[in-house]
Formats: structure tokens, C-alpha cells, sequence
């Protein structure tokens, strides 16, 4: 049996993701596979769902997906039965791995693939240079403001 990570904290309640990817896309690879949560997001881009359209599908949120393939939770039997059908796998093999799968990976899926996470991951580094930006601006600002502050009190005595 794969042993599970548990991660304390793992629910950022009340925080806001700083950006929010467009599609969630995972690169056909033995890695990570091995695990229930390895298994729900191959079937997932195998089948070519995203995951707010599974989410939507299946009446859970988009963090609750994350945490099931990240394997920081774990589906209820009846969601699994749900997507074993959405993903033309067996239960058994969402499972535990044995059992009929996802279909072999053309070589024109996997560089489909791997062009989407590079184009998130453009979307996702633009988005970070905007966030350091507005963040040294902010700084810069509050800076100011402080030195200002300390010159009126040097000013007044």
C-alpha cells in the first residue's frame, strides 16, 4: 500500500490564491501515477476535462479536486464511481492502479500536453512579475511615507 503525506494546515481558508491558472494540466509521466491522487489527474487529462469542469460535474469545488490529486483527501466511493464513468476507467484501477486504465498517451497528446502547462506557466510567470511589481511599488510607497513621518518629527523638535 502507497503510504499518504498528511499535511497539517493543508486549507488555506480565507486566503486568496494569488493568481488562479487557467487549466490545470498534468504531464503523462510514471511519476506520481502511483498513488490514488496520481491516478484521478491522469484520467482526468486523459480524458480532456479540466478540472473546474469535473469539479462542476461532480458538486465539489475546484481545492477539494486539488486535495484529491494531491492525495491530501480522498474521495467519497460515489465520486469515485462518477469519474471512473467520466474518465472511461474502472474503479479498480482508480483504486489501486490494476484494472482497465486510461488509453496509451499518442505522442501528439503528450506534447498537447506539455504545451498547455507551458503556456500556464507563462500565464502564471506574468502574473508573479505583476504581483512583485505592485508589491515594490507598495513598498516604495510605505517607505516614503515613513521617511516623510520621521522628517516631521525631527522638524518639530
Amino acid at each position: 500500500m502507497t503510504a499518504r503525506r498528511k499535511i497539517a494546515g493543508a486549507t488555506r481558508k480565507g486566503i486568496a490564491p494569488m493568481f488562479k491558472p487557467e487549466q490545470e494540466t498534468t504531464v503523462f509521466s510514471d511519476e506520481g501515477g502511483d498513488t490514488l491522487g496520481g491516478r484521478l489527474s491522469m484520467a482526468r487529462d486523459a480524458a480532456g476535462i479540466s478540472l473546474e469542469t469535473l469539479a462542476g460535474q461532480l458538486g465539489v469545488s475546484e481545492e477539494t479536486m486539488l486535495a484529491w490529486e494531491s492525495d491530501r483527501a480522498e474521495p467519497n466511493p460515489s465520486a469515485l464511481a462518477k469519474m471512473s464513468a467520466l474518465f472511461d476507467v474502472s474503479p479498480a484501477w482508480l483504486m489501486t492502479g490494476s484494472g482497465d486504465g486510461p488509453g496509451e498517451d499518442s505522442d501528439e497528446r503528450a506534447l498537447e500536453a506539455v504545451k498547455n502547462e507551458l503556456s500556464r506557466l507563462r500565464t502564471a510567470y506574468q502574473e508573479v512579475g505583476r504581483l512583485i511589481e505592485t508589491t515594490t511599488k507598495q513598498l516604495e510607497r510605505l517607505d516614503h511615507q515613513i521617511r516623510l513621518r520621521n522628517l516631521s518629527k525631527d522638524v518639530a523638535h
